[in-house]
C-alpha cells in the first residue's frame, strides 16, 4: 500500500471513528434525536406503583414542587423550568447516564389537580415517550402509579436501542419515585 493510500484510509478510518463516537454521543445525550417515522415500534414503561403514606394532595404537591413552585437546589440541578403556564410546563431534565455522558430530555409536564401528572417527550434520546403519575386516594394514604410508552424508528435496530433506553429510563423513574415517597412521608409526619 502506497504511503498516500495509507494515509487517505488512516483519515477516513478517522472520520469514521469520530461520526460514530458523535453520533452515539449526541443520541445518548438527546442532542441529535433520530425521529424518522420508519419502523416505529412502541413498547410499554412500566407499571411501577408505589404507596405512599401521605395524603393525595401532599404527594401531587411534591410532584409538581419543581415544575409550578420554588425547586430545591438539588431539583435544579435536575429539572430546568424553560416556559411555565397555569396547568403545564415546559421542562429540561438532566439525567447523568454513567461516565461523562448526561441526557438532557425536554419534555412537556401537565397538571390535573390532585389525581395525575402527564408527560409528553419534546426532545430526548428516542423519538416518542408518553407517561403518566396517577394518584389514588387510600385508607392509609396515596397509592402512585407510573406508566407510559416508549417507541423508536428503524424496526429491529430500533427495538434494540429502546431497550438500551427503557431500561435507564424506568430506573430513573424508579429513583425519582422513591424521593417523591420520601418527601411526601416526611411532609406528612410533621
Amino acid at each position: 500500500m502506497s504511503g498516500r493510500r495509507l494515509v487517505r484510509t488512516a483519515a477516513w478510518t478517522a472520520t469514521a471513528a469520530a461520526m460514530t463516537v458523535g453520533g452515539y454521543a449526541g443520541l445518548v445525550s438527546g442532542a441529535l434525536p433520530v425521529d424518522l417515522g420508519v419502523g416505529r415500534r412502541v413498547r410499554p414503561l412500566g407499571p411501577q406503583t408505589l404507596d405512599i403514606a401521605a395524603p393525595r394532595d401532599m404527594v401531587f404537591d411534591v410532584i409538581a414542587q419543581p415544575y409550578l413552585g420554588r425547586a430545591t437546589r438539588a431539583m435544579r440541578e435536575k429539572v430546568r423550568v424553560l416556559e411555565r403556564g397555569s396547568d403545564m410546563v415546559l421542562a429540561a431534565h438532566v439525567t447523568p447516564t454513567g461516565g461523562r455522558w448526561t441526557a438532557v430530555t425536554v419534555e412537556t409536564v401537565r397538571f390535573s389537580r390532585p389525581e395525575r401528572v402527564d408527560f409528553r417527550l419534546v426532545r430526548g434520546p428516542v423519538p416518542y415517550v408518553v407517561e403518566s403519575f396517577t394518584l389514588t386516594e387510600l385508607p392509609t394514604g396515596t397509592r402512585l402509579l407510573y406508566e407510559g410508552e416508549l417507541g423508536t424508528d428503524l424496526w429491529r435496530a430500533g427495538a434494540w436501542w429502546g431497550e438500551k433506553v427503557a431500561a435507564r429510563w424506568e430506573a430513573t423513574v424508579a429513583g425519582s419515585l422513591a424521593s417523591v415517597k420520601e418527601e411526601a412521608e416526611r411532609r406528612a409526619r410533621r
